[in-house]
């Protein structure tokens, strides 16, 4: 016996289910070689589906399809495996299984899109207020099995509204925030040949969806408060104010220029309230651009705040500080010298009164021949001579002579 161990190949196996009872799936099978050295002619794919009625079969050098039906609903398992198209009594080289899932009912499922400005966007099950909500059910058919039916659609809106309409979509103008649950049930209608007593029936199914319906409010604007200069080293602080409904997904970047925000090419966080601080230090200096993009699962909006970053030295508000000191000194400095300058030329000044007129000379001998008086007892007793009794007389004359004062 030849063994080929199961490591060396890769089989896929998928189905394109769930179907409605009498419906076609589609279950496709693919090989693939893990070693690109691993080489083979052909293979063979052994399908097991039973009790799924077989409608086709097809089969490839590496592949292989099968088309089944079932008549009941329920969970099917499907599997295949593959072994060497030369050698039937080899072990299989790769073996998978798949579940089908049948059921008597239509399937489909519904989804919710945004108009906005002539413009339809899907998000989830989230919608904004004050906008135009289209709700929309999508058969899933893959084997055109309602090509021939017609569809009849009752809506409700879980408030008391209720629409009917042929159309697979309704349109609402919902203003209330909140969540709410739309409920939707389809019928389908058609005819077919019998196959006991070959007549025309009508045949028909019906199903029941349910989605559930977020109304946010839209985001409508991005505040970026804080400072567009700063300094090399120097920390910036930025304040993001968002009006819109959280849990909001913000994602900012910083750049030489403003571009807008694709996926996820930037720093992306989530926030639950309505402000976001932002705190960066730039190496360099030059001219930057915050983009700052914001989304809440309706809608989406981006805005840009230019940076100056100037390069590392004194701090505007230190310089301006700096002078102020200076000027503040030196005023002091001439105030100072101009009150000096005032109060040296205000210093009093004696100046001596001499008279030079006759009587002083009489008096002075007077003064001499009437002897020596209490204030000149020593001179009295010395006396050497008149001329040094004249000397002393009038050094001693200037002792209480007066002495007039001017002020300059």
């Amino acid at each position: 016996l030849l063994l080929i161990s199961t490591e060396l190949y890769c089989l896929e196996i998928t189905n394109n289910g769930p179907i409605t009872t009498g419906a076609q799936a589609t279950v496709q099978a693919r090989l693939r070689m893990k070693n690109e050295n691993v080489t083979s002619n052909l293979y063979h794919f052994n399908w097991v589906y039973a009790p799924l009625i077989l409608i086709e079969k097809s089969e490839q050098r590496f592949s292989s399809v099968i088309n089944v039906t079932g008549e009941f609903p329920g969970t099917f398992p499907v599997s295949v495996w593959v072994t060497h198209k030369n050698c039937w009594l080899c072990q299989p080289v790769a073996r998978n299984i798949t579940v089908l899932q049948i059921t008597e009912f239509i399937t489909g499922n519904l989804t919710i899109a945004q108009i906005e400005d002539n413009r339809v966007t899907t998000h989830g099950s989230s919608s904004s207020m004050d906008t135009v909500t289209r709700i929309s059910f999508s058969l899933h058919d893959p084997s055109h099995y309602f090509k021939l039916a017609s569809f009849v659609y009752n809506w409700d809106f879980g408030d008391g509204v209720y629409h009917i309409t042929k159309e697979p979509f309704v349109y609402c103008n919902c203003s209330s925030k909140g969540n709410r649950t739309v409920h939707l049930k389809a019928v389908a209608e058609w005819e077919q040949t019998g196959s006991i007593i070959h007549e025309r029936e009508t045949m028909q199914k019906t199903g029941d969806f349910t989605t559930a319906l977020e109304l946010l409010d839209a985001v409508k604007s991005i505040n970026i408060v804080g400072s567009r200069e700063t300094h090399v080293m120097e920390n910036l602080n930025l304040s993001l104010h968002i009006n819109g409904t959280p849990p909001l997904a913000l994602c900012w970047l910083i750049k030489s220029e403003c571009i807008p925000l694709e996926g996820d090419k930037c720093h992306l966080v989530e926030i639950s309230g309505s402000c976001y601080n932002l705190s960066h230090t730039f190496r360099d200096a030059g001219q930057y651009c915050l983009s700052v993009r914001v989304e809440n699962g309706v809608t989406m909006l981006q805005t840009y705040h230019g940076i100056k970053v100037r390069p590392a030295g004194i701090h505007p508000a230190f310089f301006v500080l700096l002078c102020t000191a200076l000027v503040t000194v030196m005023l002091v400095l001439v105030l100072y010298t101009a009150f000096r300058s005032n109060s040296q030329q205000k210093d009093l000044v004696e100046v001596a009164d001499f008279d030079f007129s006759p009587l002083s000379d009489e008096h002075r001998s007077n003064r001499s021949k009437s002897g020596c008086g209490p204030l000149c007892c020593r001179s009295c007793f010395l006396q050497p001579s008149k001329e040094a009794a004249w000397e002393s007389h009038e050094l001693l004359h200037s002792l209480y002579k007066p002495v007039k004062m001017y002020t300059l």
